[in-house]
């Protein structure tokens, strides 16, 4: 595997810290963001949750036109719009808007979770009934909307109609990759939170792949969570931010998101111990050299187009500092 060959990218979920405001965390998106495109990263990625209180990229499409504003060439996009949350024509008109404003830059990738709880799912007025299964329905229709208009069409998407925004799909399951081989879309698998099925959901989608007017093989990223650091210890000090979100999340504890602290053993149980490392398997922690052997090996054994790295850091100068290492290291 040439490392030339493999991307990587960038996804933020606008975290908001202890001791932090939503501004700071915007501001501080922001600015990883700039770092980001300077250090050659492919894509810069934010994904809709709602009613979180250390997530602050809920009106998603606003987040990216301000990141918009402020960086000139990396892409930029949505992993993911949680389209079960939005009427079709709605998520065309401001990607489009997008699109409008930074052509050639921006990705829609679209999820079928809620991004969120039941109760917050019924106040965005989804319909908790269908638990999904009107995706495939919903992206035909979103797909209408960004090709060339057909006569007698009355319903367009302005912005929107004829821009033809690349469409992914996103999964942590077969679902999406079945229906992203279907259509011909690329695909982006959430290993970062949910890695057990990612090798069955990557065969599954390569098999069945059929060619589209967006694609003519197989695209895949893969995203997983990264922490680099001058040191091991740094590196897995700055991490404990990380396990302590998923324990959080376990526990049904909401929080803004953790300072690290020394010694997670005093602060978790040994059961939780074992599933949060479990579930974050895939995660790594390192030196700048260790992370991009991790990454090389992750890329060769899944044979990814793209890495994608998301990460659970609580300073914003270690975050940047951490994609800067790994950059790089890489490039």
């Amino acid at each position: 595997m040439n490392r030339s060959d493999v991307k990587l990218s960038l996804l933020d979920l606008v975290t908001i810290g202890e001791g932090a405001t939503v501004s700071d965390a915007i501001k501080s998106s922001t600015a990883l963001a700039i770092a980001a495109e300077r250090s050659g990263f492919h894509r810069f990625w934010v994904a809709e949750h709602h009613n979180l209180k250390d997530i602050g990229s809920a009106a998603t499409s606003v987040i990216l036109s301000h990141i918009g504003a402020k960086t000139e060439r990396i892409r930029l996009g949505s992993g993911g719009i949680m389209l079960p949350n939005h009427a079709p024509l709605m998520v065309a008109e401001q990607f489009g808007t997008l699109e409008a404003l930074y052509p050639n830059r921006i990705d829609l990738g679209l999820g079928r979770a809620p991004g969120t709880d039941a109760e917050t799912m019924h106040a965005l007025r989804r319909d908790t009934r269908s638990k999904g299964m009107d995706f495939p329905d919903m992206l035909s229709e979103l797909q209408t909307y960004f090709a060339d208009v057909k006569p007698g069409q009355r319903i367009k998407a302005i912005p929107g109609a004829g821009m033809k925004v690349p469409l992914w799909l996103l999964g942590s399951s077969t679902f999406s990759a079945q229906l992203a081989a279907a259509r011909g879309l690329p695909f982006a698998f959430a290993s970062h939170f949910a890695p057990d099925a990612m090798l069955s959901a990557l065969e599954l989608y390569r098999h069945n792949f059929k060619p589209s007017a967006q694609l003519d093989k197989p695209y895949v990223i893969i995203c997983v969570n990264a922490v680099a650091a001058e040191s091991q210890a740094e590196a897995e000090f700055l991490a404990t931010t990380e396990l302590q979100k998923f324990r959080n999340l376990g526990r049904g504890i909401e929080t803004l998101l953790p300072k690290p602290v020394k010694d997670m053993d005093a602060i978790w149980n040994p059961y939780e111990k074992q599933r949060i490392l479990t579930q974050l398997r895939e995660s790594l922690w390192g030196s700048p050299g260790m992370v991009r052997q991790g990454i090389a090996e992750l890329a060769e054994r899944t044979g990814a187009n793209e890495i994608m790295l998301n990460s659970w850091i609580h300073d914003p100068a270690a975050r940047i500092k951490s994609h800067e290492l790994i950059a790089k290291a890489w490039f």
